[in-house]
C-alpha cells in the first residue's frame, strides 16, 4: 500500500510545480500584454471568470453524459462487455480533463484579482481628485465583494465535482478486473447515489454561474465620472 502512496504524492507535488511555474509564466504574458497592448487586469479577469463559466458549464454536460454510458452499461442486454467500458472509460477520463481545466481556470482568477485589488489599491493613494477617489474606492470595494461571492460559489462548486468523479473512479476501477455481468448488476445502488450527487452538483454549479455573470456586469459597467 505505501507505494501507491508515494505515487500519489509524487503526482500531487508535480501538480503543484506544474501550476507554480504555469502562474509564472501567465503573470510574465499579463505584464507585456499589458505593456504591449494596454490591456488592463481588470479584462484579463472578465475573461478567465469567462473561461470559468464555461468550463463549468462544460463539466456539467460531460458529467452527465459519464452518467449516461454508466447507464447504458448497467442496461446492457448483450455485445461486447469491453467495448462498453472502454466507451465509459474515454468519457470519464473527459471529464476528469474537464475538472482539472475549472481548478486551473479557479487558480487564475484568484491570483488575478489578488494581483488587481493590490494595485487598485495602491493606486487610490495617487488621486488628487477626492471625489475621484471615493468613486473609485466605492468601486472597488462592491467589486471585492461581489468577488468574495464569486470565488466561493465556485470552490463549492469545484468541491462538488470530486465526490462524482471519486464515484465514477471507483466504480470503473472495480469493473476493469470484473467485467460481467454480475459485477455490473451491483453497481445500481452505486449509481443512484451518483445520481442524486450529479442533481445536487448541477444546482450548486448553476448557482456559480449566476454569480459569474453578476460579477462579470459589475467589471464591465461604464465608469461614471464626476459632473464638473
Amino acid at each position: 500500500m505505501k507505494l501507491p502512496v508515494r505515487a500519489e504524492r509524487r503526482r500531487t507535488l508535480s501538480q503543484r510545480l506544474s501550476r507554480f511555474v504555469l502562474e509564472r509564466i501567465r503573470q510574465a504574458y499579463y505584464r507585456m500584454a499589458e505593456s504591449a497592448t494596454g490591456s488592463h487586469k481588470r479584462d484579463f479577469l472578465v475573461a478567465r471568470v469567462e473561461d470559468a463559466r464555461t468550463g463549468l458549464e462544460e463539466t456539467k454536460e460531460q458529467l452527465q453524459t459519464t452518467l449516461e454510458r454508466f447507464s447504458a452499461l448497467i442496461a446492457y442486454d448483450g455485445g461486447s462487455l469491453a467495448s462498453y467500458y472502454r466507451a465509459l472509460k474515454r468519457e470519464f477520463d473527459r471529464s476528469e480533463q474537464k475538472a482539472e481545466e475549472v481548478r486551473d481556470h479557479i487558480d487564475t482568477i484568484e491570483s488575478l484579482a489578488e494581483s488587481l485589488f493590490t494595485e487598485w489599491e495602491d493606486e487610490l493613494a495617487l488621486y488628487t481628485n477626492r471625489s475621484l477617489r471615493s468613486k473609485s474606492r466605492q468601486k472597488l470595494r462592491l467589486t471585492q465583494r461581489h468577488y468574495k461571492r464569486l470565488i466561493g460559489a465556485m470552490r463549492k462548486a469545484e468541491s462538488r465535482i470530486d465526490p462524482v468523479l471519486g464515484a465514477f473512479r471507483d466504480q470503473i476501477l472495480f469493473l476493469k478486473h470484473n467485467l460481467n455481468a454480475q459485477a455490473i448488476a451491483a453497481l445500481q445502488h452505486e449509481l443512484n447515489h451518483v445520481s442524486v450527487d450529479i442533481a445536487a452538483m448541477i444546482k450548486v454549479m448553476e448557482q456559480s454561474i449566476q454569480q459569474a455573470d453578476r460579477f462579470i456586469r459589475t467589471l464591465e459597467e461604464p465608469k461614471e465620472l464626476p459632473k464638473p
